[in-house]
């Protein structure tokens, strides 16, 4: 399992994780082969997921740059192509209530506005691209998981509501099992009536596909191994070859080798969340349950579990998993997931799971993405810290890594696309306050009252 704290890099050429994605998805697109030879371009991206393809997209199609993507393996390799699939209203982990805390309403409504339009465009691309990515219909459940959990709901819905004009329906248990599922752990819920599940390595190859025929190039099997200065070049040099750069962005998230770049270090860190994914239901497994609902679904607890239907039956859940990538493959993972679906639908008590694997999440020390330029020339640019939201915070965040590219500013004064990544304190005892993290989360989440919290606060990323 790569690690990215303490691993040298990602590999060269790695297959995909054996995902349910993987064995999905169909056959990879062609790329445009690693790079073998020195070359001079514009603008080169590491990292070819969701950001930086959709940077390469957006420079070529609306500002005329070519691009060069250099990508360590393979298209969506990263979490791109191991998330649950889930694209949500929602752009790092910072709640709605302290963003207006912490920048003050109006700001707070503006940052509000550019989430929704990085969902909006998500959904317009796969629309209008006629990107096949099993789009789900729209609907996204908040489940309360515990009774006391119904006062936290009703206060979101209020606050949604009366400070950013937003309506979501307020559920009652009974709501749930008339019209999604029959199960324990849901008291009640808050449905927001947008966000929907995807197939996300699909959606990754429907993203290549569109830069590439903008003209934007997509070398795989080409990690970055050495990073230099030339002048004005940014010098990247890959085993085929050396690639000068005028400007280069930094799109690769929690996948980011620790060596990669000074600006970066100690400035994001990556959690392992896990994923399995359930042989098919029956037709009597389906009905003892009653799951009709193709929701995406995450419920109220901080190391929350999130989960849904996908389109042939089978249930996907996810969560958080392993400290480490050493103790990533630890069956341990997988058999509390298992435990907790169960859990939560008792009529699935002899279900089982076909597909597992994992992925690091990115988190930034304050909870929100960001899209910035290291210098005001702007040589070197970076989008991370997604904290789950990638799906559909990226493709925004590449539309405006493009903007910075060719000096466009408006709009760009918000503090998610204006301020750097701030540095972790005490960044090499990072796991040693996650581990206990986990230990004070798990006891408050299953017994404990808490403050109120909101979707926009959680990873959802596998």
């Amino acid at each position: 399992m790569y690690d990215p704290l303490i691993s040298a890099g990602p590999g060269n050429g790695e297959p995909h994780t054996t995902s349910y994605w993987a064995a999905s998805a169909g056959p990879e697109p062609q790329d445009d082969g690693p790079i073998n030879s020195d070359r001079t371009v514009e603008v080169a991206i590491i990292g070819a997921g969701y950001t930086g393809l959709a940077a390469g997209l957006y420079l070529a199609r609306e500002h005329g740059i070519e691009a060069c993507v250099l990508e360590a393996n393979r298209t969506g390799w990263g979490c791109s192509g191991r998330n649950g699939g889930f694209a949500l209203k929602a752009g790092g982990r910072l709640s709605y209530q302290k963003m207006i805390k912490r920048w003050g309403e109006p700001m707070a409504r503006r940052v509000f506005d550019e989430i929704v339009e990085g969902l909006d465009r998500v959904r317009d691309l796969i629309r209008t691209e006629n990107i096949d990515c099993d789009a789900q219909p729209e609907g996204h459940l908040w489940v309360a998981h515990r009774p006391e959990m119904m006062q936290q709901i009703e206060s979101e819905a209020r606050f949604l509501r009366d400070h950013f004009g937003y309506q979501a329906d307020v559920l009652s248990a009974s709501d749930l099992v008339s019209n999604h599922f029959s199960g324990d752990e849901a008291y009640g819920a808050l449905r927001f009536q947008d966000g929907f599940g995807v197939h996300p390595l699909k959606l990754a190859y429907g993203y290549q596909r569109l830069a590439r025929a903008a003209g934007c190039k997509v070398h795989g099997s080409s990690p970055v191994i050495d990073w230099q200065q030339d002048g004005e070049y940014q010098v990247l040099v890959t085993p085929g070859g050396r690639v000068r750069a005028k400007k280069v962005i930094c799109a690769t998230n929690g996948y980011t080798p620790p060596s990669l770049h000074p600006k970066l270090k100690n400035r994001t860190f990556p959690v392992l969340s896990n994923v399995i994914v359930t042989r098919p239901l029956t037709e009597q497994e389906l009905s003892d349950s009653r799951f009709q609902s193709s929701d995406v679904i995450t419920d109220t607890r901080t190391l929350r579990f999130y989960y849904r239907k996908l389109p042939d039956n089978r249930l996907l859940i996810g969560g958080r998993s392993a400290i480490t990538g050493q103790d990533a493959d630890n069956p341990r993972h997988n058999q509390t997931l298992i435990e907790a679906l169960q859990r939560k639908f008792p009529a699935l008590d002899q279900i089982s799971y076909d597909y597992n694997w994992g992925g690091w999440v990115c988190i930034s020390y304050d909870d929100i993405p960001h899209v910035f330029q290291t210098d005001p020339s702007g040589k070197v640019l970076y989008a991370m810290g997604y904290g789950g939201s990638g799906v559909s915070f990226s493709v925004q965040a590449g539309k405006r890594l493009a903007e910075k590219v060719v000096g466009i500013t408006d709009g760009h004064d918000l503090p998610i696309l204006n301020s750097p990544l701030p540095k972790f304190p005490f960044a090499p005892f990072r796991r040693l306050g996650q581990r206990a993290l986990y230990h004070y989360y798990y006891h408050r989440d299953e017994h404990g009252r808490r403050q109120l919290v909101t979707p926009s606060q959680h990873p959802k990323r596998a």
